[in-house]
């Protein structure tokens, strides 16, 4: 296994990302894990590797305006899920991925089942971790106050807001060498934190919510919900509702989890998604 940090440039915009690849290629499907609000793709570190050791090239990209992503003003872009989703097709192409496996967590990740409705044709299989689903999903107070004027620019200038919501989001703590990369974009410019409350401002999650349920409800691609149950903002009555009308669907609940499951116990998250990812078609 391999792993390795990358800076791509896509059009006007550049993308870092963090990849894993097994020491022999296969033809199984490359895996894209997108992450949510206001994490990165460090967030997968582990769970990459793990899912390299089982034969898969994985693929951790930081959204546009995270981690070490460009983080253009909003004039130039937009920060809603319409051009989260454009971005990151782009970025695919790029990579000259034509048909992947995608797996997304939180707030923003779920632009990534909006780009999955969308691009079916891409999708082998698809994995989703405490991500807003219905429209019983609401933005928690914790993230909401991030977008507010004059209160959500101030505090999305201050790093320590990613130590109360990671750590917010389920209650473990999360190591100081941790939060030093997760605080670092913060640290180094004011652009992370525009590009934070842009995108919280963009959300746009009552429209989000609208398309997700009626798109998946012709959704056939074979799909995994693995739920943190100690999630404070997105409880699990959300993702069995979800699973309802799909014909081909299965729910895991990961005990003692919360909100940002591979940060909170990442051997649960890849024991529940290599499985499902490995196993055969029918």
């Amino acid at each position: 296994m391999t792993t390795n940090q990358e800076l791509v440039e896509v059009g006007a915009l550049k993308w870092f990302y963090r990849e894993a690849k097994p020491m022999n290629p296969t033809d199984k499907p490359p895996v894209i894990l997108l992450h949510g609000l206001p994490a990165q793709s460090y967030s997968w570190r582990h769970v990459i590797e793990a899912l390299a050791e089982q034969g898969f090239w994985a693929i951790a990209p930081d959204w546009i305006g995270f981690g070490l992503s460009s983080k253009p003003d909003r004039r130039d872009f937009a920060y809603t899920p319409d051009a989260y989703i454009t971005a990151l097709q782009a970025f695919l192409q790029h990579l000259e991925i034509q048909r992947c496996s995608l797996v997304v967590q939180g707030f923003v990740g779920s632009v990534g089942l909006q780009y999955a409705i969308r691009h079916p044709e891409q999708i082998e299989r698809l994995a989703i971790l405490n991500t807003p689903l219905t429209a019983e999903a609401k933005v928690p107070w914790k993230i909401k106050q991030l977008g507010f004027p004059f209160v959500g620019d101030m505090m999305t200038q201050d790093p320590l807001l990613v130590d109360r919501t990671l750590e917010g989001g389920g209650g473990y703590r999360v190591e100081d060498t941790d939060l030093d990369v997760y605080r670092r974009p913060f640290l180094k410019s004011s652009d992370a934190g525009r590009a934070l409350l842009a995108a919280v401002q963009n959300l746009q999650i009552p429209k989000a919510m609208a398309e997700i349920q009626a798109g998946f409800q012709q959704w056939q691609q074979p799909t995994l919900v693995a739920w943190g149950i100690r999630d404070p903002w997105l409880p699990l009555d959300l993702a069995k509702k979800f699973i309802e009308p799909l014909s081909n669907a299965e729910l895991i609940q990961l005990e003692e989890v919360g909100h940002y499951p591979q940060e909170d116990w990442h051997e649960k998250v890849s024991e529940a998604i290599a499985p499902f990812l490995r196993r055969k078609l029918l």
